[in-house]
């Protein structure tokens, strides 16, 4: 496995770019966002579970999906990013969220 190397400027700036696009198609989903968040600010896991107040392990487990954080913790991650943890509605072929309207036939 390659060594890991802190990322330039401008690979910061693309990676936060991706990110924010795939929050705004609804794409970035757990647990993988969390590796994704980190690696676009240029952090290390020890690093970035430094900065979230967790340990490296903990830290390791969220981005396996081995763990099951909490609603703070993932509050934390968000708020690096000025994410905030919501519902968001699910896009499923054929689903239709449209308001009905009119009187409904029986």
């Amino acid at each position: 496995m390659p060594r890991w190397r802190k990322p330039t400027k401008d690979e910061i700036r693309e990676r936060r770019a991706a990110l924010a696009e795939k929050a705004r198609t609804g794409t970035l989903q757990l647990p993988s966002a969390v590796a994704e968040m980190r690696q676009a600010i240029g952090l290390t896991q020890e690093e970035f579970a430094r900065v979230l107040k967790l340990t490296k392990r903990q830290l390791a487990e969220i981005e396996r999906g081995e763990a099951n954080p909490t609603v703070e913790t993932l509050g934390r991650i968000g708020r690096v990013f000025g994410f905030g943890i919501g519902f968001v509605p699910m896009q499923e072929p054929g689903f239709s969220a449209r308001k009905k309207t009119g009187p409904s036939s029986p």
